[in-house]
Formats: C-alpha cells, structure tokens, sequence
C-alpha cells in the first residue's frame, strides 16, 4: 500500500503542472479530510488514477474513508469501461435495463442509481456462458466471453414440432453442440434462443410452448448443466438493437413473423402475425427468375449464395424497373453469375407476393396490422413504444430493406400516427440473437436474475404438477 501512495504522489506531482487548464472543481465542504491533498482540484484526482488503472484504483480504496469516495467515482469506471473490450452503450443497457431481469423493465423510463465501480467488479467474475442460438435455419453456438460465434451448422431440429420423441431429439441436438464446442455440459450456464412457434394465445399454444420450455430446461438440467437460461429469439434480437420494447420483424428460414414485445415480453395478447415468406420461398423465386432466363446452376445453395451476393430491395420498384441494375459475381467451384432486374425483382414480393404467384399478406401491411393491434389495446401509456422496427433474420440483411420497409409503413398511416416510426436494421447481421443472447450473458447479475437451477425448476414443476391435480 505505501508503494501504492508512493505512485500516486509520484503521478501527482509529474502531472500538476499539465493539468492546470483542466476543470479545477474543489472537494465538496463536507467530503473528508485527505490532509494536503485538499488543495488540490477533484478531477486531478481523477486522472491520476485514470493512469493507476482498475486494479489499482480498487486498492486505493482501502486506505480510508475519504479515498474510497474518490476511488468510486462512477466517471472514473465509466472510463474504464470506455476502454475495455465491450462497447459502454452496451454495457449501459444491459446494466440500467436488464440486470435485474424482467423485473427491471417495468419502469423502463427509470435508471437505477448505479456504483459502476461495482458492477465492474461483478462483471469480471461472471461465469462464460454458452449460447446456442437454434434458428429455423442455422444454428450459430459459441462462448459469450468471444467477440462472434464460434461455430454454425445446418438447424436439424424442428424447434416447433413438440411431437414424440422431443426430449431425445433435443438430447441429440444438444450433446452435437456441446461435442462441437468440446464443453463439459456441467461446466457453464446455458443461454438457448427459441425461434417464435406457436403465435396465437390460445390455450392449447400456450400448452404447447410450456411443454417445450419444460422439455428443453428438463434435457439440459439432466446433462447436469448447472442453469439455464431460454429466452426469445425476437425478445434477443430486441437487446441487440438496446432496446426492451418495440415490434421485431424475423425474417427466418420458412416464415416471417412480426412480433410485438413491451419491456422484455411478447404480447401474444396482442398478436403475433405470421407472413407465409421466409429466405426459403426468396431463393426458390430466384431460382425460376433464373431458370426463365436459361442461367444454369448447381444446387439450390449456388443461388442462395448468388442471392445474398446480388439480391437488394429496391426503393422504388417501378423507378428500378427502368434501370440498369446488371452485376455479377463468383459463386466458388461454379464460376460467374449475371443476374440483372432479377436482383430486385427476388426481394419485391417480400411487399408483392402476386408477383411470384404466392396469396399472402405484403411484410408492409403485416407490420401495419400489428401497430394497429398495439394501438388498440392501449396495454401501455406510451403509444409509441410499437413505432420501433427491428429487423431480425438473414434475408433481413438485404440491402435497402429497413429504408423501403420504413417507407412503406409511412404511406400506409396518417402523419399523426407514422410521425416517430423508425425501422432499424439488423443490427448484428444473421447474428444478432446471437449477440443480444451476449449482452444478456455479461450482465452482472446474470445468474440471479435470468437463470433458473435445477432445483428452482423442480420446484417449479411441483407446483404445475399440484395445481393441475387440485384444479382436476
């Protein structure tokens, strides 16, 4: 410790004259004495041990009182959150909106009074989790602690099926990830996305999705993860985008669904809507535009693969259609495709379904339905919590979606209703479950406020299993 306040001096005194034009605001009249140091203006203070560091400045608090007040100063940790690794809007959301988990949200325009000093201590000793984000599509899996997934394959597990034999397949699914990862399943908690199945709010869906839960909790808790934690697909996008309310448009393998979530909760009341077009029916479409222009290929993966290289939305479909839009590019082992109207005309019966022969509702008029709904059941003093448009999904990363979705949405409502709806992209890309799954993760109090032990659901069941007998 007197090296340590031999450092401190040392700074001090090397740097007094440097920080002369600084801000010289003085120790408050009834801050503590720190002898003859109490000359000397707080924000020098604060940047001397801006150059000590974390560790050090922890150590610094254990000398007395007056300097573990300085030591805590939250623009002090502020800054060195700033400077690590994790981006600090991130780390503010998760902190002032999830770390108490759900039950933070419910006075989502209140921020707690926060030692940042200690959730920088908290954070450092959160376990690493591992996430498995299971899409209808791909699967991406990989440790919380790392910047990306580490792994993905081909989703060979039909989250939605909760037909027999369930808890084998899941079993199956999970111990493949768990062999890719080369994980013990004892070792770390478990964060598992779920891709939005059975929309309505109807009895037997909620049925169905609580068999699901408890299927997937029960799989897990007997490969002896030690918690679990399963949340939304379109809930994990949302904290992505550091945002706990608003409506999430997933754009998956087979369908596309609109969902609405308020601070952290799908409002199934409300309606979930589901669009019948999904990445699968986008590729099968360019695959005839292709095939009417005698352009031949391999497989079905050559054109999805053209389509992620080539295919947009147009703003103006029509403005488009008069354009030069040619453009090419290789597909490896398959050589060079030219595609030309088809890169735009693939993506318009996203809002078009009649142009590819398909009767179903354009994602605009989706989208606009399910504002309606919210508007409606009024289930939130502020109306304008479902003007916030997230896009979630692969197909969702195509150029020009957010910015022609928005401008559809415009043109559908009057000004006194579109005025503040705000469609924002992907913000991680196909990953960004993944990634709000992350944010989740390095919350402080991760495991107190968002996992649930073994023990916690056994209990849980029992009450299920006596409420069930007493209600029968």
């Amino acid at each position: 410790m007197a090296f340590l306040m031999r450092k401190v001096c040392g700074s001090l005194l090397s740097r007094l004259g440097s920080t002369s034009g600084r801000s010289s605001s003085e120790f408050p009249a009834d801050y503590p004495s720190m002898g003859a140091f109490d000359q000397l203006p707080v924000d020098v203070f604060i940047q001397i041990l801006r150059f000590l560091g974390p560790k050090e400045v922890a150590k610094t608090s254990l000398v007395c009182k007056s300097w573990k007040l300085l030591a805590s100063e939250n623009r002090l940790w502020i800054f060195f959150f700033q400077n690590g690794k994790e981006s600090w809007d991130s780390i503010l959301f998760s902190e002032t909106h999830l770390r108490l988990g759900t039950s933070s949200m419910t006075y989502y325009d209140q921020s707690p009074q926060l030692s940042f000093m200690n959730i920088y201590a908290m954070r450092a000793t959160v376990p690493g989790s591992v996430i498995i984000d299971g899409g209808s599509g791909y699967c991406k899996f990989g440790w919380s602690k790392y910047d990306s997934p580490s792994g993905r394959c081909a989703t060979f597990l039909e989250f939605g099926n909760i037909e027999s034999p369930m808890y084998a397949r899941l079993r199956h699914f999970f111990l493949t990830i768990y062999n890719r990862m080369q994980v013990k399943p004892s070792s770390q908690p478990i964060i598992v996305s779920i891709p939005i199945c059975h929309s309505d709010d109807t009895e037997s869906a909620r049925a169905s999705r609580r068999q699901l839960m408890e299927t997937i909790y029960s799989v897990l808790f007997d490969m002896n993860a030690p918690a679990v934690c399963a949340i939304d697909q379109a809930v994990l996008a949302l904290y992505a985008a550091k945002r706990t309310s608003g409506i999430v448009v997933n754009i998956g393998f087979h369908v596309t669904s609109i969902v609405p979530i308020l601070r952290g909760k799908v409002m199934r009341e409300v309606g979930v809507e589901i669009v019948g077009q999904g990445a699968l029916k986008l590729t099968g479409f360019l695959r005839e535009l292709m095939q009417q222009r005698n352009i031949s290929f391999e497989s079905l993966y050559t054109v999805r693969t053209i389509k992620e290289k080539l295919c947009y939305v147009a703003r103006d479909y029509e403005a488009e259609l008069c354009k030069d839009t040619q453009a090419s590019c290789e597909v490896a082992g398959e050589g060079w495709f030219t595609l030309s109207k088809e890169r735009f005309q693939t993506t318009e019966i996203l809002f078009q379904p009649q142009i590819g022969g398909m009767r179903a509702m354009g994602l605009h008029r989706a989208v606009g339905l399910c504002m309606d709904h919210c508007f409606a059941a009024e289930v939130a003093s502020d109306n304008g919590w479902f003007k916030t448009v997230v896009l979630a999904g692969g197909s969702s990363c195509l150029p020009g979606l957010p910015e022609r979705l928005e401008k559809e949405l415009y043109k559908l409502f009057p000004p006194s209703m579109s005025d503040g709806i705000k469609v924002i992209p992907p913000p991680y890309g196909t990953d960004s479950a993944w990634f709000g799954a992350k944010v989740v993760s390095n919350v402080s109090t991760f495991s107190e406020a968002w996992c649930t032990t073994k023990k916690q659901f056994r209990q849980k069941f029992r009450r299920n299993v006596t409420s069930l007998i007493g209600a029968w």
